[in-house]
């Protein structure tokens, strides 16, 4: 995507002995890069939260993993290396979907081979993240393209957290439609929740959208119950960190009371994904881990002053204790369907089949 009609991707290689990606704990006031040597940078990256959405820390950390590969490429140091890098963050399964692909593309192969292979696979990962982003979008355009006739007027988009570029290689999940959308000439308008308690709509959404001339508007993360009441929102997309082979979907916070209003109220809402994070293994939401984050992310605010400094201050009751759940899951019963880069299907196990029938039971 382009900012100040410069194209960015949000990982790129930096010949074959490092990385570069975007700070994203500094947008939207500054940005800036940072160039990733080891596979201990990678993991600070992904546990910091420079780099974060479920398809980017997949790539991030298939690109770490081969830092460390090309360090020391034995099967010990491997595995290690694996596992550090799988631990930063539990919910999204990207992350180790990629790292097993990395694994997976070393096993059995000589020593003397392993890292141009695995930097070669970790590019690859991109890659095909940009491609598969790019294919959600034209699906997904469809479902915006016929909203749009049929209402013959400005269409209203909600979304939640993040997931647009910043989320992905490039292109978005949930973004991606909507930028095919404006480029079409379709008169549309995203509502961008803040997303307590890191803000990554305020922040990174509306950063994006800005920047694409995209028109919208930040509300706060409980305003969008009212907006749907009111008749004012056409359309709900979010991204996804994990959907369990039964269609249940893990998201950022907020999601589910999000998902429960577009049904009381008849707004179509879907989730946009690409297949590398179905998680096969799980039967249901109900087992997939959610990330307990610190409690100072909820207590405490970073922002930019008058004088144009950042500052963090504190916002809660002095004493108070806070919890700080990173994701909830929406059952499959309130998603309309999932929009990937096969195709459009409804939100069951049947339907994710039909678009990926290699999985089978």
């Amino acid at each position: 995507m382009k900012i100040a009609g410069k194209h960015y991707r949000s990982v790129w290689p930096i010949g074959e002995d490092a990385f570069g990606i975007i700070d994203q704990t500094k947008l939207p006031h500054e940005l800036a890069t940072l160039t990733l040597k080891t596979a201990d940078d990678a993991a600070h990256a992904i546990k910091s939260m420079q780099t974060r959405g479920a398809p980017l820390i997949g790539a991030v950390a298939a690109y770490g993993l081969a830092l460390a590969v090309r360090a020391d490429p034995s099967d010990e140091s491997l595995a290690r290396t694996h596992d550090m890098l799988a631990d930063t963050r539990p919910t999204a399964i990207n992350l180790r979907w990629a790292l097993q692909r990395v694994v997976d593309r070393l096993r059995n192969r000589e020593r003397s081979e392993r890292a141009s292979l695995a930097w070669k696979e970790a590019a690859a990962i991109a890659d095909e993240d940009a491609a598969m982003c790019e294919s959600i979008g034209r699906h997904g355009l469809g479902i915006i393209r016929e909203l749009a006739a049929r209402k013959k007027s400005k269409l209203n988009i909600l979304t939640h957290c993040n997931a647009g570029w910043l989320a992905t290689v490039d292109w978005g999940t949930a973004l991606a439609p909507v930028y095919m959308a404006h480029d079409e000439g379709i008169a549309l308008h995203v509502w961008v929740d803040e997303t307590r308690p890191r803000n990554q709509g305020a922040s990174l959404t509306a950063f994006e959208l800005g920047a694409h001339g995209v028109a919208h508007t930040i509300i706060a993360d409980n305003a969008g119950g009212h907006y749907m009441q009111a008749g004012e929102v056409d359309l709900c997309i979010v991204g996804t960190d994990r959907v369990t082979a039964n269609g249940d979907v893990a998201n950022k916070i907020g999601t589910y009371l999000k998902a429960l209003a577009a049904k009381d109220t008849g707004v179509p809402f879907y989730v946009a994904l690409p297949s590398s994070t179905i998680d096969w293994t799980l039967a249901s939401g109900r087992d997939i881990p959610i990330e307990q984050r610190s409690a100072d992310e909820v207590l405490k605010m970073t922002g930019r002053t008058s004088a144009g400094t950042l500052a963090t201050v504190e916002i809660a009751a002095p004493g108070s204790p806070a919890a700080n759940p990173g994701f909830d899951v929406t059952p499959a019963r309130l998603v309309t369907g999932f929009i990937t880069e096969r195709g459009v299907c409804a939100a069951t196990e049947e339907g994710l089949r039909s678009l990926f029938p290699g999985h089978q039971k």
